[in-house]
């Protein structure tokens, strides 16, 4: 099914990927009601984990963003696989949580997740506009630089 945001993700030259499954034991999203939970995304690309390593020693707060951006489509990849592809049922993206594997000293968490953030805008629009928070981590899952994990509002 296509709508006003495949077009969008066409437009920004997004091609959404085959949401992965699990490594462990959880659910990739949870449904309940109008919201769907999706669990932590990380930096998974076409040629498997990208941008592993600290933020503020491997990569600069710019890769860092990359990596967030890379972690939303992600994320919105698994939204699609919710709602049975079909991206127009989104009502609002509700809740962001970014953690970023930073190097001791780092503080620029936000400016990181901005770069998930500023992805859910280009694509949703106001829709896209959410509460957030943006955390620092001593380490992440297969010490990738970024995970978020999201709520959404579908109809």
């Amino acid at each position: 099914m296509s709508g006003q945001i495949d077009a969008k993700l066409k437009e920004l030259g997004i091609t959404l990927p085959t949401p992965p499954k699990p490594v462990a034991s959880y659910v990739p999203y949870v449904v309940s009601g109008n919201l769907v939970f999706v669990s932590g995304q990380i930096t998974l690309g076409p040629n498997g984990l990208e941008y592993v390593g600290r933020v503020g020693r491997e990569f600069t707060v710019d890769q860092g963003k990359e990596a967030a951006r890379l972690c939303a489509i992600n994320l919105i990849a698994q939204l699609r696989d919710a709602c049975g592809g079909n991206l127009e049922r989104l009502k609002r993206v509700v809740k962001v949580t970014g953690f970023v594997n930073a190097h001791e000293g780092f503080g620029q968490h936000p400016e990181v997740i901005n770069g998930a953030s500023d992805l859910f805008v280009a694509v949703f629009g106001d829709k896209g506009r959410h509460a957030r928070a943006a955390v620092g981590a001593g380490s992440l899952p297969r010490n990738v630089a970024v995970e978020v994990e999201a709520i959404f509002e579908i109809a």
